[in-house]
């Protein structure tokens, strides 16, 4: 039995999101032709990684008890392909690799908060809003940040674009050490909510991924527990994408939360073999992001997309999805789900559903019970 645990462990930690390719670095310290970037996404970075003199990884995996700030552009390769992170452990070629062009700490909250306003204010009036990104188990510094560039550019998200990173290790065996760490970075991540509700964003949309949801849950439960419920009220959406979360976790989480964020978007996989293997390393509980009790979710007001058939349904597919990357840059029917008003959701999907997910494998969206009224699901494939 202890040898056939410790063979599931050993494959999860091989499964889990973020343990493909190189460990990036971000090239900060290159003499490389940084025009040869084919775009630059600005990102800015609140997190409770300590602060590092390595320019490679200017935060490390070790844990601050306060939030660090600063701001990076970061440049996406001119033979970029939508949906993969290309990146190296070596000297980044920046027309092959995602490198960090510019790097600006920022002293602290206050400064944050207003070079998040300045950005907001060079926006039109309708793109003044902040998207949030949480990552997931087994990330470095600039895997993450990178990640949150490709997702902002591949998406055309039209917001200010701020990461979150917490202080996972980055290394495949340190599983433990990570889960411990989304404990430790929650409260980072309220503040960071905190932070962006102080702005003249007119839309905060709030993203979580993998072990990054559980992050997300914890820091929405600590506000709600902590007086802080009109921070919470200023977000216009949060997605939870593949949340690594047990099932019982969950419901306990969202009891303490009250009522949650609206839209709630969860995005599950019945092929997600990384949850699959969490599930059993956990005794058999299921994961949230398995797609295992779609109804209790329905019922706690959240809208669930099951990608179980979209391009593999694994464990990344949120950002590695031609087809789900695709629906958003063509159509109005996921804007409106994560950003937008659930009733609009429920008119685009009922009159525009067909042509939306034209070319998809399959995409089920199962809305609330509270707006379809008891039926179960709007099923849109090709």
């Amino acid at each position: 039995m202890l040898a056939k645990r410790l063979f599931q462990f050993l494959l999860l930690v091989t499964l889990l999101a973020g343990c493909g390719g190189p460990r990036a670095v971000l090239g900060l310290d290159t003499t490389a032709d940084r025009t040869a970037s084919a775009a630059v996404v600005p990102v800015f970075v609140a997190t409770t990684r300590a602060r590092s003199d390595n320019l490679s990884l200017p935060y490390s995996a070790e844990r601050s008890q306060t939030l660090n700030f600063a701001e990076f552009d970061i440049g996406i390769p001119r033979y970029h392909v939508p949906g993969d992170v290309e990146k190296t452990g070596r000297i980044p070629d920046p027309a092959r690799h995602f490198t960090a062009l510019t790097y600006q700490p920022i002293a602290n909250r206050q400064k944050f908060v207003a070079q998040l306003d300045a950005a907001l204010l060079k926006r039109a009036p309708e793109e003044r809003e902040i998207f949030i990104f949480v990552h997931g188990y087994n990330n470095n510094f600039a895997d993450s940040v990178f990640r949150a560039a490709q997702i902002a550019h591949d998406y055309n998200v039209r917001a200010v674009t701020l990461h979150y990173a917490w202080p996972s290790a980055g290394s495949l065996p340190l599983y433990v050490y990570d889960r411990d760490s989304t404990v430790v970075g929650r409260g980072g991540l309220a503040e960071t909510i905190e932070i962006a509700a102080r702005t003249k964003a007119r839309r905060i949309t709030l993203v979580g991924h993998s072990m990054g949801a559980y992050v997300v849950m914890e820091a929405l439960r600590e506000m709600a527990q902590t007086g802080r419920g009109q921070y919470l009220k200023r977000l216009s959406g949060v997605v939870l994408a593949a949340p690594d979360i047990d099932i019982d976790a969950f419901q306990s989480q969202v009891r303490d939360i009250g009522e949650l964020p609206r839209p709630f978007v969860i995005i599950v996989s019945r092929r997600d073999r990384a949850l699959s293997i969490s599930r059993r390393i956990a005794g058999g509980h299921p994961r949230v992001g398995s797609g295992s009790d779609i109804a209790l979710l329905r019922d706690k007001d959240i809208v669930v997309l099951d990608a179980s058939d979209l391009d593999g349904g694994n464990h990344s597919v949120f950002a590695s999805s031609p087809t789900l990357i695709s629906l958003v840059g063509d159509s109005g029917l996921m804007r409106h789900l994560i950003e937008g008003d659930q009733a609009s959701a429920t008119d685009t999907i009922l009159a525009d559903g067909g042509s939306a997910i034209e070319g998809a494998a399959a995409l089920v969206i199962y809305l609330p019970s509270r707006i379809l009224g008891g039926v179960a699901l709007a099923g849109l494939a090709r």
